[in-house]
């Protein structure tokens, strides 16, 4: 192409298509690379909102059918089309796409289809889907390519989205499975595995690790496996997965303990390998441009710039948690750099959720990392079963958990479990990012009777508590 940019962004995933907006919004002439045929990347089109269709269906469909009756509404039979659930799920997805397209062209973003190798700095090669070649000339290049499925390590699977499926598979099948095995009790697992253990399937997640959701706070973590249990769901912790293979009638799994033991094999229609994910940045050409790589993920400095003056990196493919949001934050600040403003992220207060049911959300440090470095603690915590609003809507599973410093009352660390928790956390969120306390927090006022109170209870228990070590 002609055209000189400021900037080329490779990747048109969050962390992507929001820098783009944000860096053309400061004035920047900005071109954007992606490689599918529609915006957004894995989370617009087969991740995060697909997902959430199925798990927002999935619940209402399990809803309709159990518990009604308490409520005084008898007669629910609901009857599963699961193709109509699917349109749904897909109509969301092109919603959703279609709006980040709008908004490049709306902020006058040039747009290529495409795959991009950087063949200098300043400079990349582009080869459209259409099969012809385009040069771009950059300022500086953002690498925004996210990550890609991971496989179980040491184990050869051949993940064929039929009978052994990855987290794209999941959101595709065209009908319920009697069984399901999920290798992997992550946030990926968990939440495709509620969705179809709601519509039917009977589901049995496999896991390394000696219990859900690694690096989570424990008492969530255990909750939660209580929780998916009395929905039925079955799980086999501290289990190292050996052998995935399927044949004409379905799949088996493979296992045995993680400190040795017998092993155990396992059948079922569908086998779902949700053992995380991995950065994409194999084929962009880092190595021969001397661009500093480590297991995948580009290494950066504090302003998010590569080994490689010019060519800076955003999102999964680089350091910290895999988080959509994440990357929009960095996208965000890296536009600001380029634009000589000053770019800031925060890496201590982003959040996380899990959206099974009931969710789960967690922002700061946990329990179990204050214990690891000495910090001194108070821990304040309170269940939903003493929430009116909770009782009210028949969603009493979870509690809150406040974490503070012992000497300052600031609020370090904050875990919830329960309905809604993903958007309860907020305030908390918001708390952390101006340094505030617990005392802060007990001190606010709530409107009676909501989830929130509940928070606010948890904040008044941290403040009140003995100091933990």
């Amino acid at each position: 192409m002609s055209d000189m940019f400021d900037v080329a962004i490779i990747g048109a995933g969050p962390g992507g298509y929001v820098c783009a907006i944000k860096a053309a919004q400061l004035g920047l002439k900005v071109a954007i690379i992606e490689k599918r045929e529609t915006l957004g990347g894995t989370c617009l089109n087969v991740g995060c909102i697909p997902s959430k269709a199925l798990l927002h269906a999935s619940e209402m469909y399990h809803e309709a059918g159990h518990g009604m009756e308490t409520l005084g509404i008898d007669g629910m039979k609901p009857k599963l089309n699961l193709k109509t659930m699917m349109a749904h799920k897909d109509a969301v997805v092109k919603a959703n796409v279609d709006g980040v397209a709008f908004l490049m062209k709306k902020n006058k973003v040039t747009t290529l289809y495409g795959v991009g190798l950087i063949k200098a700095p300043g400079t990349v090669e582009v080869t459209t889907n259409d099969g012809k070649t385009v040069t771009v000339e950059a300022s500086n290049i953002v690498i925004a390519t996210g990550s890609d499925v991971a496989g179980v390590p040491g184990v050869d699977i051949d993940i064929d989205e039929k009978t052994i499926i990855s987290s794209t598979g999941a959101l595709e099948l065209s009908k319920v499975p009697k069984t399901m095995i999920v290798v992997g009790g992550g946030v990926i697992g968990l939440e495709l595995g509620s969705v179809w253990n709601r519509l039917g399937s009977k589901v049995t997640v496999v896991e390394y690790l000696p219990t859900l959701l690694g690096g989570m706070d424990s008492d969530v973590a255990k909750q939660l496996k209580r929780s998916l249990a009395k929905q039925g769901m079955e799980f086999h912790l501290s289990s190292k997965v050996t052998a995935v293979n399927a044949d004409k009638s379905g799949a088996k799994v493979v296992f045995e303990p993680v400190k040795g033991g017998e092993s155990k094999e396992i059948e079922a229609d569908i086998v779902l390998i949700a053992t995380g994910r991995r950065p994409y940045s194999d084929a962009l050409g880092l190595e021969a441009l001397g661009v500093e790589t480590e297991r995948g993920k580009v290494k950066t400095d504090a302003h998010w710039q590569s080994s490689v003056k010019g060519i800076y990196a955003i999102g999964d493919v680089t350091d910290g948690p895999m988080l959509a949001h994440k990357a929009e934050d960095e996208g965000v600040a890296v536009a600001e750099l380029l634009a000589g403003r000053a770019g800031h992220v925060n890496y201590d207060v982003i959040p996380g959720v899990v959206y099974t049911q009931p969710e789960v959300a967690s922002v700061g440090k946990t329990q179990d990392e204050l214990k690891a470095a000495g910090i001194k603690f108070k821990s304040g915590k309170f269940g939903f079963i003493a929430n009116g609003r909770a009782r009210a809507m028949n969603h009493t599973e979870g509690f809150v958990k406040i974490l503070t410093d012992a000497a300052t009352d600031k609020v370090l660390g904050a875990h919830i479990i329960g309905f809604g928790a993903g958007e309860l956390i907020h305030e908390v969120t918001v708390l952390m990012e101006f340094g505030g306390s617990a005392e802060d927090m007990a001190r606010t006022c709530h409107a009676h009777p909501t989830m929130s109170e509940a928070v606010r209870e948890a904040a008044m228990a941290a403040w009140e508590k003995p100091i933990h070590m």
